[in-house]
């Protein structure tokens, strides 16, 4: 059962994340911006025209800033809490009465791997739902712009590829795709001047194309019910996918950035993900992001409240001092993971092997 004390301090917990979060998203927002005006600006746009891009850009955009600025709120919401804490003198009564430091900060700890729980939430769910908006440029808020277009194999061999593709419409230029002899009983080659890609009504992966303007335009000998190509009419085909979406053809190469963990994993499955180093690392460090946001809150609290007799500002920039020591190791061993010199999982785990120890030992040094 909550204390009154524990209360105030989940709520002096809350109302710091709170300032912090507004601050450095609001921060982070007028600087890109200003940086990036001559983008949301060009091609004689209309001032409201602009004024709506930047709105539906950066509302959009406000979900990744969060993902990449997440820690850094969550610790800077713990340190503030206790600074101001130590600044009023709130904390030397509840020594006195016989209450550990340690005692004192486990509502804030617990505040703390709520907020990080959070940002799971917004990595794994919210993210990915806005990816296709999320990687639109400043100049193209709409997805109007023509995007270039990769091939891709389906699990049951069929090669699909185009030339270019409208991400407002799901539509691709110049379509064109390869069906193995084993599916339709002939080798088929068609051609389409665009294709439209129809999501699984349920859902789940994959879909359908629905060709037009195809080349040629009858396939003579077609299996009926396949499974895989449907004549619709002379020029028209409707061709079923299970994983070659829109988003697989046309996504850039750090597509997996956002990308749920989930989604990482079954690429990794694929026989060609032997190949995709930087997938993987970024897979195994989803998986301990959480516990490193954790160690840093850990490592942030033991310095602020080592020494109490300390000045309130020295201890807060030794703890942003010993985060950026942290932020840049963590970084550092991730690089070396993507070029391939650390293994994926030793490049993931290890800040946490190393600097997990260090955050416990600090801990248990605060006097009590």
């Amino acid at each position: 059962m909550l204390s009154l004390i524990d209360r105030q301090l989940v709520r002096g917990y809350f109302k710091a994340y709170f300032i912090v979060l507004v601050s450095l998203l609001s921060l982070y927002i007028v600087v890109d911006l200003f940086t990036n005006l001559d983008d949301f600006t060009g091609k004689n746009k209309s001032f409201d025209r602009v004024l709506r891009d930047i709105s539906f850009y950066y509302g959009f955009k406000v979900t990744h800033i969060f993902d990449l600025l997440s820690e850094y709120i969550v610790l800077l919401a713990a340190v503030f809490t206790m600074a101001w804490m130590q600044r009023n003198n709130e904390l030397l009564p509840l020594l006195s009465a016989g209450i550990s430091t340690r005692r004192v900060v486990m509502p804030v700890l617990i505040s703390a791997a709520f907020m990080l729980g959070l940002n799971v939430v917004n990595q794994e769910i919210f993210i990915p739902l806005l990816a296709s908006r999320l990687m639109n440029d400043k100049d193209d808020v709409a997805g109007e712009k023509e995007i270039a277009v990769r091939g891709a194999y389906e699990p049951n061999g069929v090669h699909i590829e185009g030339e270019r593709a409208r991400r407002n419409e799901l539509m691709i230029l110049d379509f064109r795709c390869t069906i193995p002899e084993n599916l339709t009983g002939n080798l088929i080659h068609l051609t389409a001047k665009q294709a439209v890609f129809f999501p699984d009504a349920n859902g789940g992966r994959g879909g359908k194309w629905e060709l037009t303007g195809t080349r040629p335009a009858e396939v003579e000998g077609l299996e009926k019910g396949n499974g895989v190509l449907e004549q619709v009419d002379t020029g028209r085909f409707n061709l079923a996918v299970r994983e070659t979406d829109f988003d697989q053809l046309t996504r850039n190469p750090n597509w997996f950035r956002l990308a749920s963990t989930l989604r990482i994993f079954q690429e990794m499955q694929k026989p060609e993900a032997n190949r995709l180093t930087q997938v993987a690392v970024m897979f195994h460090f989803r998986i301990t992001r959480p516990g490193l946001g954790l160690i840093l809150v850990v490592l942030g609290l033991g310095v602020i409240l080592r020494d109490q007799n300390r000045n309130v500002i020295l201890s807060a920039g030794s703890c942003l001092a010993l985060c950026g020591i942290f932020f840049a190791i963590s970084y550092c061993c991730k690089m070396l993971g993507d070029s391939d010199i650390l293994t994926p999982a030793l490049a993931a785990w290890l800040p946490l092997i190393g600097f997990g120890p260090l955050a416990l030992v600090m801990f248990d040094a605060v006097h009590t």
